[in-house]
């Protein structure tokens, strides 16, 4: 009787202090008023909390980018003026005009292109469309002289670069993807093999060329701002603006393909047909800088890289935007230093090259030691 008289006093003493009753049921109910409210507020906050330190690195990011960009353009259009802004401005706006369709169009196919190949160390240049544009050089001095080569009209000359690359792209796209039974890889595989033959092509005629036609095609070949043509500059912009237009318009379709191709179809998308879109406003968008300029190799593989790991996202519409912006940086900048620094001892090409090689070392290593 003792024993049971104390407990049912501790019993009392209890609920007085927790405000409830005695039994099973007090500490249920008391748990149930403490903890249960809080878990759904802690639950709400913890996405917020995790996508605002990343919004917030973008904003910075994108605000250093705009200021990397207005900066090296200000610098390049003012350095070295002295007073002859009547000469000097209009010329170097056309350059920086160039210089940003260039660079926009090689960033942009760039990162669409590894997206579809999934993997960051591949460009478009693997394909063999530098090697086909260099050939179609080559053929033309090679055969026609190199005084009947000047004498062409610069625009019939585009249009033959433009359509003779987007010509070879449909059919080796069409030819690699048409059954669905081959995949990316076999495109790769068909893009080195002809980018070796044209290669192989090109350096037979150059040992058989003639001293001044060579000359002749070494001015072609190689990069320069320093003479642009504005009637194909126009041209260029106007294709540049469709092709982003139509990958800006793809950029969902691009953020699915990150996941592979089971998984994207899975989700419901048109693989091979969303593949070969894509794969043409690559090799539109590689065809408009090639054509324009002559081959660098190495930009878009810098630019694009530099563009993720500066980003730490899958959005496509930041990628292609932080890339685009990085490549204007790199060759605006690379040009005045072409310019004012080495005095045109050299090209603009060799200077991404050098740069673009060693990073592309570096990822090869990283690569090896992963």
């Amino acid at each position: 009787m003792r024993r049971r008289e104390d407990l049912s006093r501790a019993d009392a003493r209890v609920a007085s202090r927790t405000g409830g009753t005695t039994g099973a049921a007090t500490p249920g109910a008391h748990l149930t008023q403490v903890e249960i409210p809080r878990e759904p507020a802690a639950a709400s906050a913890l996405p917020h909390a995790s996508q605002e330190p990343r919004e917030r690195r973008l904003v910075v990011v994108f605000a250093s980018l705009a200021l990397l960009v207005v900066g090296a353009i200000a610098l390049y259009l003012t350095w070295g003026v002295d007073g002859h802004w009547d000469f000097a401005l209009p010329r170097r706006l056309e350059q920086v005009a160039a210089l940003i369709v260039v660079g926009v169009a090689i960033a942009v196919s760039t990162v669409i292109f590894q997206t579809l190949t999934q993997n960051r160390i591949l460009t478009p240049s693997i394909m063999g469309f530098d090697a086909l544009y260099v050939l179609l050089a080559t053929t033309l001095v090679f055969v026609l002289g190199s005084t009947v080569a000047e004498s062409i009209d610069p625009l019939l000359m585009y249009a033959v670069n433009a359509g003779l690359m987007m010509g070879a792209a449909t059919l080796l796209f069409r030819w690699v993807l048409g059954d669905g039974t081959r995949g990316l890889y076999t495109m790769v595989l068909v893009g080195v093999i002809a980018g070796t033959f044209f290669g192989s092509l090109t350096s037979f005629m150059f040992r058989v060329m003639d001293p001044n036609e060579f000359d002749t095609l070494m001015d072609q070949l190689f990069a320069s701002f320093n003479a642009i043509d504005t009637t194909l500059l126009g041209i260029s912009a106007v294709l540049l603006g469709v092709g982003i237009v139509a990958a800006y318009r793809l950029v969902p379709r691009l953020d699915v393909l990150v996941l592979g191709r089971e998984r994207a179809i899975t989700l419901g998308l048109d693989y091979d047909r969303t593949v070969t879109v894509l794969l043409l406003i690559v090799a539109g968008l590689v065809s408009v800088s090639t054509a324009l300029v002559g081959p660098i190799t190495f930009l878009g593989l810098l630019v694009a890289n530099l563009a993720y790991q500066l980003t730490r996202t899958h959005r496509h519409v930041i990628n292609l935007t932080a890339a685009g912006m990085l490549a204007v940086v790199a060759l605006v900048l690379g040009q005045a230093v072409l310019v004012h620094v080495l005095h045109f001892a050299g090209t603009l090409a060799s200077i991404i090259n050098v740069v673009g090689g060693i990073y592309f070392i570096a990822l090869l290593l990283k690569e090896a030691r992963a």
